[in-house]
This record gives structure tokens, sequence and C-alpha cells, in this order.
């Protein structure tokens, strides 16, 4: 990069934390802190959505992928749009009628209102180290561009990819802590447009006029790159189980369906951001991918397209671009920041701990723990390798966890606090065990050979491992709502006090 591009860098970093700084000063209460005071235009939060989703560690990954499978590698962020606009329609009605009522503020106020203060607990807690582990995720996407662009010679003789850790992470720490959900959001909308200008209209054209355009793409990759059927069936199913139920889940989602004015506001920001993650983001994504392995066939698959955004761009053009993919996936990892913040201090500390503290002191408190939140992510991200898998393991627990119970207490009314919460633990528990390998290592010291042979046929099937924690999420889910304590609470009766709801779960 020429010293011109690094000016426009810093420039640019300093007018972010500039918003940031901008918003701490008129951030008069949580509500401003972390639902933007729930009066955001469409618009402003359906790009944010799209931001926080794709911009950051999902586009560094789905260059990975376009590397690596081609076109097909976009039915990655079809997920995106499934989960986006049935969100849309089953969902947001739900929660926009709540809303009006109870002014919540999290994903587990809803929880709290259907199944009580326990099972509330739990999904915080779930919620919060998930949203944690995500947003480690996006620290290490920002070191890898960064590894790949600006630090490709680090200080102190440090290897760049940790030295890039630091300062991405000193820098969206410090603006997510003083800015709240306002900075967040409106940066969001900034960021996303120049860095879709960036890709679509520069960064594409300029990669192709480089490699001989698309002809001479086809001649250099192999031909089932450019077939959308070319991904393995489960793989497929994989993304799709662990992607699609985050839209019914994800904190970062609730907090902007509580941002807006009303349904139809949040309707349209969610049908908004569906369209720019498929099909729009997806072929940038993968195409750039696929560009990047005929230009640095030899690359690391994450690191090749950070590579070709700086050797293909124009002086000046390189350094917005890098600048907008950096604050990218800023606005992804500080959404994550907000979205864990605010599950430990409103659902745990402040419930829990401090429930007669002011609205100040609960702002103050909030920016203390993002910056705690903050440096835990950093040495997440450090003992991390691979974005994607970062991101996929976070989503994976959660979902696990967090699904099944979610989906009854919308649709089911039969559904009770006790198997919500013990569907969660068992979900999450069975997730982290198959995730890290405890049960199999434990078969083989033990010889325990009917698991051994029972683990075998589970990897011949290739599933993730989210889809055996929501198998066992739902058994023990359904099976107790069944046959367990008969104690439920209608969403549409949910003016109760919150221990009233669901008290089976305690």
């Amino acid at each position: 990069m020429a010293v011109f591009d690094y000016v426009i860098f810093g420039l640019y970093m300093c007018a972010v934390l500039g918003v940031g700084f901008y918003h701490f000063r008129r951030n008069t209460d949580r509500d401003d802190y972390y639902v933007g005071g729930r009066a955001i235009k469409p618009h402003h939060v359906g790009l944010s959505i799209v931001a926080t989703d794709v911009g950051g560690g999902f586009s560094i990954g789905l260059g990975g992928v376009g590397f690596m499978m081609g076109l097909a590698g976009s039915w990655l962020l079809f997920t995106g749009l499934v989960g986006a606009w049935l969100s849309a329609v089953l969902i947001i009605p739900k929660v926009k009628k709540l809303d009006a009522k109870h002014s919540m503020m999290t994903y587990p106020d809803f929880l709290r209102r259907r199944y009580g203060p326990t099972v509330a607990l739990l999904a915080a807690l779930i919620s919060g180290i998930g949203y944690l582990g995500f947003t480690g995720g996006q620290i290490l996407a920002g070191a890898k561009l960064a590894a790949g662009t600006i630090f490709t010679e680090a200080p102190f003789g440090m290897d760049p990819i940790n030295f890039s850790l630091y300062v991405i992470a000193v820098i969206t720490v410090l603006y997510t802590v003083v800015g709240g959900l306002k900075a967040v959001i409106y940066t969001d909308t900034v960021q996303w447009l120049i860095l879709l200008g960036g890709l679509i209209l520069v960064t594409v054209p300029a990669t192709f006029m480089q490699i001989g355009g698309w002809g001479a793409l086809r001649a250099e990759l192999p031909k089932e790159y450019f077939n959308l059927t070319n991904i393995d069936s489960s793989t497929f199913i994989n993304w799709m189980v662990t992607i699609i139920p985050i839209w019914l889940i994800a904190m970062t989602l609730y907090q902007r369906m509580y941002a807006c004015k009303d349904e139809k506001d949040a309707k349209k920001a969610w049908y908004i951001a569906g369209i720019f993650e498929y099909p729009i983001m997806a072929f940038t994504g993968v195409i750039l991918g696929m560009c990047a392995r005929v230009v640095f066939p030899e690359a690391e698959p994450e690191m090749a397209m950070p590579m070709l955004i700086k050797d293909v761009l124009p002086i000046g053009v390189t350094g917005i671009v890098i600048a907008a993919y950096f604050s990218a996936i800023m606005s992804t990892a500080d959404s994550c920041l907000m979205a864990s913040s605010g599950n430990f201090v409103n659902d745990i500390i402040e419930r829990y701990f401090c429930p007669s503290i002011s609205d100040k002191g609960l702002m103050r408190l909030s920016q203390v723990v993002t910056l705690v939140i903050g440096a835990t992510a950093v040495i997440l991200a450090a003992q991390s390798e691979q974005v994607l898998d970062a991101i996929m393991t976070a989503y994976g627990f959660m979902v696990s966890g967090l699904f099944v119970p979610t989906l009854g207490a919308y649709f089911w009314k039969r559904s009770t606090g006790l198997a919500a919460g013990t569907g969660m633990l068992g979900g999450g528990i069975t997730y982290l065990l198959l995730e890290f390998g405890a049960i199999e290592k434990l078969a083989q010291r033990f010889e325990w050979s009917s698991w051994l042979s029972l683990s075998e046929k589970m990897t011949a099937l290739d599933l993730d491992p989210t889809c055996y924690g929501i198998a066992v999420s739902a058994v023990l889910f359904v099976v107790l709502s069944l046959f367990g304590p008969q104690r439920q609470v209608e969403l549409s009766d949910s003016d109760s006090e919150d221990g009233d709801a669901g008290t089976a779960a305690a």
C-alpha cells in the first residue's frame, strides 16, 4: 500500500471513532445505549443488519469459501435471505406487539415473559457466551485483513496477525464502549455502502482486468467452480441448520427489532437485509474469492481476498476500500460486543446484583462490561485459526441450546419453562461435547465400544454437531412439555409479572 492509502485509512478510522464519541455525549439512558432510542429508520437498521451479518467475518470467510468451492459457496448466504424473510413474516409481528407493551431491551426479555426468570437467565448465559466467541471471530477476521494488507511487517518482531489483533481490538472496543447502538447502526450504514460500492464498482472490475476477464477465470479454474451444485449435501444441510435459526435467536437482531419504531419499519428493514445478503453480497464475495485463487493460488484461502484487494486496486481507492472493509468487520464485532454486554448487564448483573442501579450508573456499568468482554474476545481470537470456523462454532452453540425453546415459545402453547430450560442445557452441552470431542476421548480411554461404534456412524454422516444438539434439545423439550409439570403462559397473556411466567423452570 502507498503512503496515501495509509493516510486515508487513518483518517477513516478517526472518523469512525469520532462518531462513537459524538453519540457518547448524546446517550442519556440505556434505551439510547442499547436500542437506539427505539426510533431508527428502517433503511439504517436493514443495512446495519447486513453489515453485521455479512460485512465482517462472513465476508472474509465467504471469500475463502469461493476460493475453495467456487460459485456454490454462495449458498452460505442464501441462508441469510431465508432466515431474514422468515423472521420478518413469522417473528417480528409477535416481538413488536410485546415490545409495544413492555419496552423490551434484550432477547431474554422475551423469554422471561414466556417461560420465567430461570429460563431467561440460562438464555442470557448461552447468548452472552456465544456472542463472546462470535466477537473473537470478528476480531480475527480484522487481524487477517490487516496482516494481508496493512501490517504485512509488524514492529517489535511480533507476528503480523497477533499485532493486528491488538490494533483492531483497541479501535473496535473503544468506539463501541463509548458510542452504544446508535453509533453502531449509523456507522454500519455508511461503512456497508462504501464497502459494497468499493467491491462491486471497483474491486471486481479491476480484478477482471488483471486476470483477463470472465473467460480467463473460466479457463484457469476447474469446471465445477462454476456449478451451483458443487456442494456436498451435508455441507448444505449444516449451513442451513446452523445459520437460519440464528435469525430467531440472535441478540443483535432483537436489539434492532426494538430499535425500529413499529412492525412495519422492522419488516422493511429485514427485507432489505435479506436481499443484500443474497444474491448481492453472496456472489460478490465468492467471485472475488475465485479471482483470488487465480492470482494467489498458493495463498491461505481466507488471506487471499485481502491480498487481492491490496494488489489490484489503484492508490487512494485501496485505502478507502480496506478502511471500509475494516469498518465492516468492526461493525460486526461491535454489534456482538453490544449483544454480549446487553445479556450480561441487563439480564444478569442488573437483575440479580444491582436491581436499584440508576440509568446513568447502568450505562457506565455497561461500558465497563463491554470493555471486559472485548478484552476476553481478543484472548479467544488469539487461540483461533479460521474465521469461518470460529463464527460457526459460536453459532452452533447458541442454536443448539436456544432454537427449539424459542420456536416453542412462539408457536406451541403447551411448552413449559422446565422443558425450555432443560432443552437449552441439553442442546448446548451436547454441542460442546461433540464439537470438542470430549465424549469420543472418554470413549477411547474407557473403551466404550457401543459409543465408538455410534461415533463412527455419526462421522460417516458428516453432520455438524449443531444437528445433534438441536435433536437432543427437541427431544427433551417435547417430552417434558407433554409429560412434565403443566404450567405455561401464552404470549398473549404475558402482561403478568416476570416471576409468574413459567415458574416450573425454577
